[in-house]
């Protein structure tokens, strides 16, 4: 939703064209801004911090229905390089991240990248062999901790 603002000389601007550049473009920040959907449809965003902190974090925006869904992902500059612009991850959790997106992230500019969101499996196809797998795992390992504990 943009909002109207008034400029210097009295003239009425969308705000967004005020001449602000988009975060992530100048490439002088600590993260890569890997964005998997466009922020326009989404009303308030938050970001959290994904493993250990400072690191990794999604920035996750919120719909006018209440829905919520991840717009971007920051990865920070310590955990990544740019290769031929490409992303490529230096720890394992920014591997795992960039390995789980849809796409491999491509650089637009600065330190912005785009990147596709991970399939959308339809509920009828589940649950996945991943999912049964997991699951079976985590019913393990808690019969065993009743067992030892």
């Amino acid at each position: 939703m943009a909002t109207s603002r008034k400029s210097s000389n009295g003239t009425s601007t969308k705000s967004g064209s005020s001449g602000r550049q988009k975060p992530g473009s100048g490439g002088q920040g600590d993260y890569y801004h890997v964005e998997v959907r466009e922020g326009d449809g989404f009303e308030t965003f938050r970001t959290q911090d994904v493993g250990d902190a400072g690191h990794l974090q999604r920035v996750g925006g919120k719909r006018a229905s209440g829905s919520w869904a991840t717009v971007k992902w920051l990865i920070s500059k310590e955990d990544a390089h740019v290769e031929d612009g490409k992303l490529v991850g230096d720890t394992k959790e920014a591997r795992d991240l960039i390995k789980k997106l849809g796409s491999q992230p491509v650089q637009v500019r600065g330190d912005r990248f785009k990147a596709q969101d991970r399939r959308n499996v339809a509920e009828k196809s589940k649950p996945t062999a991943a999912q049964t797998r997991a699951r079976r795992q985590n019913i393990k390992k808690a019969q065993a901790a009743r067992q030892n504990g």
